[in-house]
């Protein structure tokens, strides 16, 4: 599985903004800037008397692209299904490109396109696979090339409904597009080559001594890829967890280096906790009524508001009469409080953090969990909580307090 070249996403987002707003000269003028820098890219990496049927292919897919630009020009409005055909070209054309690079370097490389391997349903833009479709469509299409010694080469964050509708799996969804084909396939394991070393205890941005995890669990990788940690999409576990196939995470620049491996059992000879994961850009709602005192569907009514709103909650703490929740998504927000007003005072509290600290070792010694507030004991805390895994402890904060609490846990625990 690869990904589109560096950026592109981002450029295929703006075209289509732009020609939605009917700006087409400024979306077909980054039409023509993508077209030259892929086609570069062929120059560089085929031989010319391979690159005809492949430079056919990448004009073609922007040709393609002009005439939607066109066409949203007119219609001055990008629906979902739209918007997944213009995202996924990026794919689409490195793989075409990696295929032909490999073939030029003496590898067998096969391009496979994606779209009629990867199996969704039609929720555009956040597509979520349907495995057993997906494990047929590789067995037919993959597993053949595999066992002629072939190398098959797919775009990554890229699917197709069983119509034939392109679908997108969600930003950094290579990386779950490939624990989806390791599991379809029966691999042995599945790796996920990417810019860093492997994950980290923390965030290196904010805390530079951050150190390799060289092993985690499954649960404890999936914590920290669902309370934001970068190198792991938050679905990318799931695949590889029901069929119980070790993950590891390599460094592309680094090939010798160990990585991380995650495995169904934590790390025996771990510390106390395994890593710390941290979300900025949080809203904190607050919503209360003596309605909620000894009463019962309160929470139901609550909820009901938010899955109204598909607005997905981070964090929730309770008490007799108020509850408390963190969202990082604010499109709905107002609409949100308008509609929790029905159930009592609600009160909004944005720029806050979540940092959360994991590790198995949480679920057998409540001493640790302890440990870990009293670190925090000058830093405000806004809300605690603990889930019923019992492998983090997560809490809230003001995000100018998150620098400094992530470093007193850092010294405490890492260093």
């Amino acid at each position: 599985m690869v990904s589109a070249l560096s950026g592109v996403t981002d450029v295929l987002l703006t075209i289509a903004a732009e020609a939605g707003a009917s700006r087409t000269e400024i979306a077909l003028a980054h039409v023509d800037r993508l077209r030259e820098r892929h086609l570069a890219m062929v120059q560089a990496l085929v031989a010319d008397r391979d690159r005809g049927e492949l430079t056919q292919a990448v004009e073609g897919q922007f040709t393609e692209l002009a005439a939607v630009v066109q066409a949203l020009a007119v219609l001055r409005e990008v629906s979902v299904r739209t918007l997944d055909v213009i995202a996924a070209m990026g794919e689409l054309l490195s793989s075409r490109i990696i295929a032909a690079a490999l073939r030029h370097a003496g590898l067998p490389g096969e391009w496979v396109d994606a779209r009629r391997a990867v199996v969704t349903n039609d929720d555009h833009t956040r597509a979520v696979p349907r495995m057993r479709e997906t494990t047929a469509a590789m067995r037919a299409m993959v597993t053949p090339l595999l066992d002629a010694g072939r190398v098959p080469v797919m775009g990554g964050f890229v699917g197709a409904t069983a119509e034939g509708h392109t679908t997108t799996l969600g930003r950094g969804g290579s990386d779950y597009s490939g624990a989806i084909v390791g599991a379809a396939i029966g691999a042995s394991e599945i790796q996920i080559w990417t810019d860093v070393d492997g994950m980290l205890t923390a965030d290196p941005r904010l805390i530079p001594q951050s150190k390799l995890v060289p092993h985690l669990s499954f649960a404890e990788a999936a914590e920290l890829a669902y309370f934001g940690a970068k190198v792991l999409h938050p679905s990318t576990i799931h695949p590889a967890v029901e069929r119980n196939i070790p993950v590891r995470i390599l460094n592309s620049r680094k090939p010798e280096g160990q990585g991380t491996l995650i495995t169904e059992n934590p790390d025996a000879q771990g510390g106390p906790l395994t890593a710390m994961a941290a979300k900025r850009d949080l809203t904190v709602v607050d919503i209360t009524s003596s309605r909620m005192l000894m009463a019962y569907g309160f929470l139901r009514q609550v909820f009901e508001v938010f899955e109204r709103f598909q607005t997905a909650v981070d964090v929730v703490t309770t008490s007799e009469v108020s509850v408390s929740v963190t969202v990082d998504d604010r499109r709905h927000l107002d609409a949100i409080v308008e509609a929790l007003s029905e159930c009592g005072a609600v009160s909004v509290e944005p720029d806050m953090a979540l940092l959360c600290a994991v590790g198995d070792r949480l679920r057998a010694d409540p001493a640790i969990a302890a440990r870990v507030i009293r670190v925090l004991e000058e830093v405000p805390l806004r809300m605690i909580s603990q889930a019923a895994s019992r492998r983090n402890i997560t809490v809230i904060m003001r995000q100018t307090d998150l620098p400094h609490a992530m470093h007193r846990l850092h010294e405490e625990f890492f260093q």
